[in-house]
């Protein structure tokens, strides 16, 4: 059957969105590495942060510095000059994503809790974030599914950040298929944060747990993650987030040597925090935070009236800090 001109342009766009979206569950990535350029066409002026192969084709992986949106797209579209990292944080000094990285710096000397922890302030809402460590339990799927059931007549998709490590993904196909069946389906508008390949955690004091342990390949933690990710589908976003929430300053600073932009939380429910205007609220959906789970429904539940009149909205991580640097 011969298709008509207008429903192969169709089908053409639908697999292109398809394309930024999934990233093309990318089978054999070669070559991987950290890789700062600017990258332009048209009026378009990219940061490229990482570089690969495959099939046969180079790729590099885009930020906007101005709405910190990625993307994966072929390195011959673009005209590409290297940079360093320096050279980036100064030609870039007065865009959000540069902002955004400094800002996170200036929190580095935190054990806890470094790196950005509230964003957009003035405004009535919470940016979600949802931390998928390694866990043997399954996704605890009614905390996507309760924020688009509660959101879906004002806010379509549903922006939330979900922190993902390679252990989980590794472990949870079907849970994660579901997850992007979401986004598909434009129910959920997901950031995909780095949580590290491994989250290894051990016994010792919190300055020799996490990634302050001992033996720590952070090009592993940080690098294969964003592999696999690819290989997963998903775009790795310029987020980072550490384990336990916990750093120091010298390993801030090489997170952010990867382009990344740490991401904390003032809010952290299972501990009792309670969110305020602006909060990056964090809950774990990995299982193994059954207190936390059943706070964030109880704050949906006492926050009902208020979404539906649009005084209190979830807002997406990438544009709450470019209004905020803006």
């Amino acid at each position: 059957m011969k298709l008509s001109k207008s429903l192969r342009l169709i089908i053409f766009s639908i697999c292109f969105f398809s394309i930024k979206v999934f990233a093309q569950n990318f089978d054999e990535i070669k070559r991987y590495k950290v890789n700062f350029a600017t990258a332009a066409r048209a009026n378009e002026k990219l940061i490229a942060i990482r570089s690969f192969s495959a099939n046969n084709q180079k790729y590099l992986l885009l930020v906007n510095p101005e709405t910190l949106d990625t993307e994966i797209d072929l390195a011959n579209k673009y005209t590409v000059s290297s940079l360093q990292y320096s050279n980036v944080l100064a030609i870039f000094k007065n865009t959000a994503y540069i902002k955004s990285i400094e800002a996170a710096a200036a929190k580095d000397l935190q054990l806890q809790n470094a790196g950005i922890d509230h964003a957009i302030p003035n405004e009535k809402g919470i940016t979600l974030t949802i931390d998928l460590c390694p866990s043997h339990k399954a996704l605890d799927r009614i905390i996507f599914q309760s924020v688009f059931d509660e959101f879906k007549k004002i806010e379509q998709p549903a922006p939330l950040a979900i922190s993902i490590s390679g252990k989980w993904m590794m472990k949870h196909q079907d849970d994660l298929n579901w997850l992007k069946s979401l986004v598909e389906k434009k129910e959920l508008n997901i950031t995909w944060v780095n949580h590290t390949y491994n989250h290894e955690v051990n016994k010792l004091p919190l300055t020799e747990n996490f990634l302050l342990a001992p033996g720590t390949n952070l090009d592993v933690e940080v690098l294969e993650n964003e592999k696999l990710m690819l290989k997963n589908g998903l775009i790795p976003s310029v987020f980072f987030r550490f384990p336990g929430l916990v750093s120091d300053k010298t390993i801030v600073e090489k997170i952010e040597a990867y382009g990344l932009i740490p991401v904390g939380s003032d809010a952290w429910l299972a501990k009792g925090q309670q969110p305020n205007a602006g909060s990056i609220v964090l809950i774990h959906g990995n299982g193994n935070e059954e207190i936390g789970v059943k706070a964030f429904i109880q704050l949906l539940k006492t926050r009902q009236a208020d979404v539906k009149s649009k005084q209190w909205l979830l807002f997406d991580l990438r544009a709450g800090l470019e209004k905020e640097f803006e």
